[in-house]
């Protein structure tokens, strides 16, 4: 089922966010199917080289103009098998929600409106935590629609959970919430903290 969101809904859980939502009927707690067999792509080495280069790889293969297809071999590629994306936020009838999405989920909700729109998002500033092999991130992020607009329609915070297995970083799973006023992004979380 489609669900049409206002640009007011879309903005309340955007980013990352903002890609699942347009296939969601609001956000609630759900089951998704197995994993696919699909064959796991071969990463390009300098996206996972280091906790930068995997972030930057995330933010720039889902930013792009309107009518740009995404490489979604290159989405894919930054993933541990089974990984899950998860936006949460407000449901429209009151509460809050989640949706729990494999990668492939997560790519069949977001392909369409990205060919539509433009949505290109941005790390703004980032709070580490590292503990031997495993990586837990805040990354707050901003959207635009171009590239060159000169304010952002949405931002949040990516919770990203890495793994370094001894040759290559992993995005294990991004879980997010859109900036509203009801939750504004603590001052220790945006840029020159």
């Amino acid at each position: 089922m489609r669900a049409v969101l206002s640009r007011r809904s879309l903005q309340l859980v955007a980013p990352v966010a903002l890609l699942l939502l347009p296939g969601a009927g609001g956000l609630a707690a759900q089951a998704q199917p197995a994993p696919s067999a699909r064959p796991m792509p071969a990463a390009r080495p300098a996206d996972v080289a280091s906790v930068d280069a995997i972030v930057a790889a995330l933010y720039d293969v889902i930013s792009g103009p309107a009518g740009q297809q995404r490489d979604w071999d290159r989405m894919r590629s930054l993933f541990i098998p089974g990984a899950r994306l998860i936006p949460t936020g407000p449901r429209p009838e009151g509460g809050v929600g989640y949706r729990v999405l494999d990668l492939e989920g997560w790519i069949a909700g977001a392909e369409g409106w990205l060919m539509t729109n433009g949505f290109f998002e941005r790390e703004i500033a980032r709070k580490a935590d590292r503990y031997g092999n495993i990586v837990h991130l805040f990354s707050t992020y901003d959207s635009r629609y171009k590239a060159e607009d000169p304010a952002p329609f949405a931002r949040g915070i990516n919770s990203i959970q890495l793994v370094f297995d001894g040759t290559r970083w992993w995005v294990v799973t991004v879980f997010w919430q859109g900036e509203s006023a009801d939750h504004p992004i603590p001052a220790e979380y945006l840029p020159g903290r």
